[in-house]
């Protein structure tokens, strides 16, 4: 049963297979398959204040303040009013509660959004309007056009030819491309016939739910017959639904059980290091506490037996106390009492405002705002953001993070001539922009007019009718997948299974030679404005080993011709002997194509003898339909006729980064910053992307590539890396083996290991498997995190999530995630940070995510200048808020050696009160939300900067006790010289002041301007604000002192204001004032001294920096030419597209053709025309 949404009950059994049957609730539901809503929220109404109060005592602070909280109210020992800790106490808890109530808000309505979603479900013959949430496991329902997908969905059939169906993937795995999407043959004959889809009864057998996005296995009984069931029949939901009027789907899995919601991951509560810390700190302040108060404790039993026993009558016991021990037992209670201010409960207050404050910074950063889509950064967790300056391992998805998944058409070889630069009137290279005039194709009415080119001459070429640039464009528009549709005339639209694909068939349109229309047998070119219809006799299409793809098409003129293209390094080999020369000039194109981070292709074709071509096609027909060994067979049969082809030229293809990817790249290197990509994109296209964002480069020692294929393969190949890396780290004497010796364990935590040079490192899905077990992750992480950048390709969203979850259990180190799919939810949830991209590829991440923006530029930004900020403030923050406190507090310990351990307290209570919540709590507000040692320009430039963050240089436990023992060391002054000053003082008028009030408020007084001036030493950069904080709180002390200690409070509230006339009576005395200044002075020069001396004898990484960055404010270094960054390189990428294998066969099977387009037979423009002969030129 449910109650206040809690479960209770027996466990729900691990489910082995699911079993279903469509249109049968009845059945389904015995099964307890859950249904289609689904839930990220934490709490409901009634079990808000329960849970939310568990979760806020789980605080070691929260839970001992409570317990302060019952022994203030026992009278025999509360030395202190109630009010002093319940007021603090609740207000902590209000402003966690209400920040928690306002999160789970926001994650409610959000669920509410989703789940009210209306989509329409075949419920008795009908179609019904259903909101999301009452979808049930079984269920028939119908989407449209542009619906997002319910639920997990075995396709039955939709309105396009042969129940083909297309879908956007970019929920899930950041991808725009189209993919298709197919339906059995005996359930595409249901249509959308309502009548049958109701007496469908199929029975469908699967694997249990599961996060595997590209797998899917299990079985449709349907009449007595087993149908076999994959991937490619399955509509998962995120997906959309696209160019396909509606289809219907038959309910597999819903709500959680789907493979979205598995792949979400756990919703972890996150804690920063420096919360784990203050967590071991506030032990050993509790510890420290204890220590004390047994200390005063032994002292007082002694001291009452010594001297209180005969001491009664002036002096009596409290009731109830019979002895000296048992005086010493209560005394022990009312000293944790008074000396709890060790760790003042307003800390924690501070914190979380200090956090809210840094938070709304990144909300309010206009350079972090993205005025394109009208998205500014956000900050969606207010807990994390000292954590942005401590960043070490970035672990970036590829696609739509790094990159826009945008591919231009960027620069072409033709017959050994280069095209796609600019030039000036010199002979000068002009770098393209903006203001570049682009070439003009109004001349051209079928023209994409997204389509820009700059260099004129190409178009030139074409109007002149130059032979191999007209067949280079023909080749282009003829040999590809890519499928035309056109709704209107004119306005062709491509759906293509590869972007690249797109753009080179975009690329042919726009310069005369325009894709129109294809059917199984033929395609439809309007060349230069003639529609001319090849027949297409066969594609030999493209897989992984042949990296080339080709077609055999006749021309209307009769001609027979082969048309390929591929990677470079395979068609070269294949080229006629007469291309020599026009092969090394086409060289030295690809090699400046490749130096810019260009994909590039080679382009061939050659002409067919008619009867060796017929003898051909037989054999290809025999191996297409042969039983065994069918691709062995049509392999061979391909490489028979690929042969000797004519070099046409190469295409140049830039796979569009982000704005700005290789500059942020570079800067957060020279942070010290270590980047991973985690793609599930294949090696060759993660190894572009790599080299153009400038994360692989030439000057690299090496690049190892991780690709066996057993688990001994590789482990041999990370451990060859790691000998190249680091010989000395196979000896017996390296720090790691030695620890291996001791324990028969692995390591906790393994250090930092030094490579002799800078390396890459990338890794196969596959092979990443094997490297993730437990006896090989060792060595991948010794392996990887020696290098400057490792790639994993082709991993699946769980596996994308182990490799952040190993560096975080083998590396003291703080990770942060990037990503903007449903793909990269897990690994956001798993890291430390997690940093959603929100754009045009969905908000999956973006919801799983702590901050978001929307271009990954601004992470430089987040953390070379917000996480820095964030994480000094609140360093400087900790430092000081320990120091005032231990300062404040210990003055109570030595007051106990001169009052009998009596637990009297040195100041007055309403002092005790304010001193934290009211006397210092702004000036260090001010301090930590305003302080910069260097402001956010000098940050970005000097990223060095950021390196302490990462040591945790700032605040650690060393630092602590720093902070520690200058708070004894002040505490000592404080009490000693206000004590020597006050001995046996005589006013100037000859009365005395030496009496415990005049003491109490000295002592206070010293204290307070003592830390007001320490805060001043700490504040790098001078704000109104904080001059304000830091006077205005001395002006309010005064003020409540001279007002409280006033006669008029004492006539009104007698029992409340003891202290009468004392403030006028002590601090009218010059001596008070001197021994004032002594105190201070004694306090902070030292702290200058040493200051000064550390920086000039033993100045840190950081201090150099900022000596220099002193000097360059002196005389402002001009502004950095904006440059783009190029990279030199021999290196080429392959054939790097994506579609997926087999498409070649659906097209020539015409599957996936829709009726012919009635504007695919006319012709509409010729460049030639007299119109148009002096346009664009």
């Amino acid at each position: 049963m449910s109650l206040f949404g809690l479960k209770f009950g027996k466990k729900k059994l691990k489910e082995e297979e699911r079993q279903l049957q469509a249109n049968n609730r009845d059945f389904n539901l015995q099964f307890e398959y859950a249904n289609n809503t689904i839930k990220t929220s934490k709490y409901n109404f009634f079990t808000f204040l329960p849970l939310n109060l568990f979760e806020q005592f789980q605080r070691i602070a929260n839970a001992y303040f409570l317990f302060l909280l019952i022994l203030q109210l026992i009278p025999q020992i509360s030395s202190l009013a109630w009010f002093t800790t319940v007021v603090p106490l609740v207000l902590v808890l209000a402003v966690s509660g209400v920040k928690d109530a306002i999160d789970d808000f926001n994650r409610h309505k959000s669920d509410k959004h989703v789940n009210n979603r209306p989509v329409q479900v075949l419920i008795n013959g009908m179609l019904k309007d259903e909101k999301w949430m009452n979808v049930q496991v079984g269920d028939i329902i119908k989407l449209e056009n542009n619906n997002f997908v319910t639920a997990d969905l075995l396709l039955l059939s939709s309105s396009e030819p042969h129940s083909l169906t297309y879908i956007e993937t970019a929920e899930l795995d950041g991808e725009t491309n189209l993919k298709v999407k197919q339906a059995l043959t005996v359930t595409s004959e249901l249509g959308e016939d309502l009548q049958k889809l109701t007496e469908f009864n199929g029975e469908v057998k699967c694997e249990a739910p599961n996060n595997k996005l590209d797998k899917f296995t299990g079985t449709l009984t349907l009449q007595g017959e087993k149908y076999a069931l994959d991937n490619e029949k399955m509509l998962l939901r995120g997906c959309t639904i696209r160019n396909t009027e509606w289809c219907f789907g038959l309910v597999i899995y819903a709500g959680p059980d789907t493979k979205l919601m598995q792949n979400s991951g756990k919703t972890t509560f996150k804690r920063t290091s420096i919360d784990r810390l203050m967590n071991v700190l506030v032990l050993v302040i509790f510890a420290f506490l204890a220590l004390m108060c047994l200390i005063l404790a032994i002292g007082n039993g002694i001291w009452e037996y010594d001297k209180g026993y005969y001491f009664q009558v002036y002096l009596p016991w409290a009731e109830g106390v019979n002895s000296a021990s048992y005086s010493g037992f209560l005394m022990f209670w009312s000293y944790v009492i008074i000396l709890n201010t060790v760790v003042p409960i307003s800390l924690y207050v501070s914190v979380e405002i200090i956090r809210l404050g840094n938070s709304f910074y990144i909300d309010w950063d206009r350079k972090m705002y993205y005025p394109l889509n009208d998205t500014p950064a956000q900050a969606r967790t207010t807990t994390l953001n000292e954590e942005l300056g401590q960043i070490k391992y970035i672990f970036s998805d590829k696609t739509g993070t790094l990159t826009q998944n945008i591919m231009c058409f960027n620069k072409c070889s033709i017959n050994g001539k280069s095209y796609g630069d600019v030039y000036d009137m010199s002979g000068q290279r002009v770098e393209i922009n903006e203001n570049t005039e682009k070439v003009d194709f109004s001349y051209n009415q079928l023209a994409d007019p997204k389509f820009a080119f700059y260099d004129h001459s190409l178009v030139e070429a074409v109007k002149l009718s130059d032979v191999p640039t007209h067949r280079f464009f023909r080749l282009l528009s003829l040999c590809h997948t890519v499928m035309p549709e056109e709704k209107k005339e004119g306005n062709l639209v491509y759906q293509a299974q590869s972007p690249d694909e797109g753009a080179l068939v975009t690329a042919a349109r726009n310069f005369g030679f325009v894709f129109r229309a294809r059917t199984p047998e033929t395609i439809t070119i309007v060349e230069m404005g003639e529609t001319k219809i090849y027949k297409l006799l066969a594609i030999l299409d493209f897989n992984n080993v042949r990296k080339r793809m080709s077609v055999i098409v006749r021309s209307p003129e009769g001609d027979l011709t082969l048309y390929c293209k591929g990677a470079d390094t395979i068609l070269y080999e294949l080229l006629n002997s007469s291309c020599e020369s026009l092969k090394e000039e086409t060289t030295e194109h690809l090699n400046e194509f490749a130096g810019e981070g260009l994909r590039t292709l080679v382009v061939a074709y050659k002409n067919l003898d008619e009867d060796y071509f017929q003898d051909w096609i037989g054999r290809h027909h025999e191996a297409s339909t042969a039983l065994e060994g069918r691709e062995d067979k049509l392999s061979e049969l391909y490489e028979e006729i690929e042969k000797d082809l004519m070099l046409l030229g190469a295409t140049a293809i830039e796979d569009k980064l982000q704005d700005g990817v290789p500059q942020t790249i570079e800067t957060l290197a020279k942070a010290n910053i270590k980047i991973w990509v985690l793609t599930g994109d294949k090696q060759e296209t993660a190894m572009n992307i790599g080299y153009s964002c400038n994360l692989l480069n030439d000057d690299m020692e090496d690049v190892f590539v991780i690709e066996g294929s057993t688990s001994d393969d590789v482990l041999n190949e990370l451990r060859n890396a790691r000998k190249k890396m680091k010989p000395d780290s196979f000896l017996d004497s390296d720090e790691i083996n030695i620890q291996f010796e001791k324990s028969s364990k692995p390591p906790k935590i393994l250090p930092d290991e030094q490579a002799n040079g800078v390396y890459g490192l990338v890794i196969t899905g596959h092979s990443l498997a094997y490297a993730l077990e437990g006896n090989l992750e060792l060595e991948l992480v010794r392996t990887a995190c020696m290098c400057k950048v490792v790639i994993c390709c082709r991993v699946t969203p769980l596996q994308k999530a182990q490799v952040v979850e190993l560096v975080k259990k083998y590396k003291k180190a703080v990770t942060l995630a990037i990503g903007d799919g449903a793909n990269d939810v897990s690994m956001i949830k798993t890291a430390h940070i997690g940093v959603g991209i929100s754009g045009q590829e969905g908000m999956q991440a973006v919801l799983s995510s702590d901050f978001s923006f929307a271009q990954f530029r601004y992470l430089q930004r987040l953390l070379l200048v917000h996480g820095r900020w964030s994480y000094i403030r609140m360093c400087k923050f900790l430092k000081y808020f320990f120091y005032k406190n231990f300062a404040f507090t210990l003055v109570h310990f030595w007051y106990g050696f001169f009052s009998g351990f009596s637990a009297q307290t040195v100041y007055d209570e309403w002092f005790i009160t304010l001193y934290n919540l009211v006397y210092t709590s702004l000036p260090v507000l001010g301090m930590s939300l305003f302080d910069q040692d260097v402001d956010d320009r000098w940050s970005m430039l000097f990223p060095q900067l950021y390196v302490p963050g990462q040591q945790n240089l700032y605040f650690n436990k060393v630092v602590f006790v720093k902070c520690m023992l200058q708070g004894i060391y002040s505490s000592l002054i404080l009490f000693f010289i206000p004590y020597g000053a006050m001995y046996n003082t005589m006013r100037s008028d000859g009365k005395a002041i030496a009496d415990y009030q005049s003491f109490a408020l000295m002592a206070q007084t010293c204290l307070l301007i003592v830390v007001s001036v320490q805060i001043g030493l700490d504040t790098s950069y001078w704000t109104v604000v904080n001059q304000f904080f830091i006077w205005g709180s001395l002006s309010v002390y005064f003020a409540i002192t001279f007002t409280m200690y006033s006669d008029g409070m004492y006539l009104i509230f007698t029992a409340s204001f003891p202290f009468i006339g004392t403030a006028r009576n002590t601090l009218s005395q010059p001596n008070v004032w001197l021994a004032i200044f002594l105190s201070i002075t004694l306090c902070v020069l030292p702290v200058v001294g040493f200051r000064f001396l550390k920086a000039q004898l033993k100045p840190t990484p950081s201090d150099k920096v900022l000596l220099k960055i002193k000097e360059a404010k002196k005389r402002p270094p001009p502004p950095s030419p904006k440059r783009r960054l190029r990279r030199t390189s021999t290196r080429r990428s392959g054939y790097a597209f994506s579609h997926q294998h087999g498409f070649g066969a659906l097209i020539m099977s015409g599957r996936n053709m829709r009726p012919k387009s009635p504007f695919a037979t006319t012709g509409t423009f010729s460049p030639n025309s007299d119109k148009y002969k002096h346009k664009g030129l």
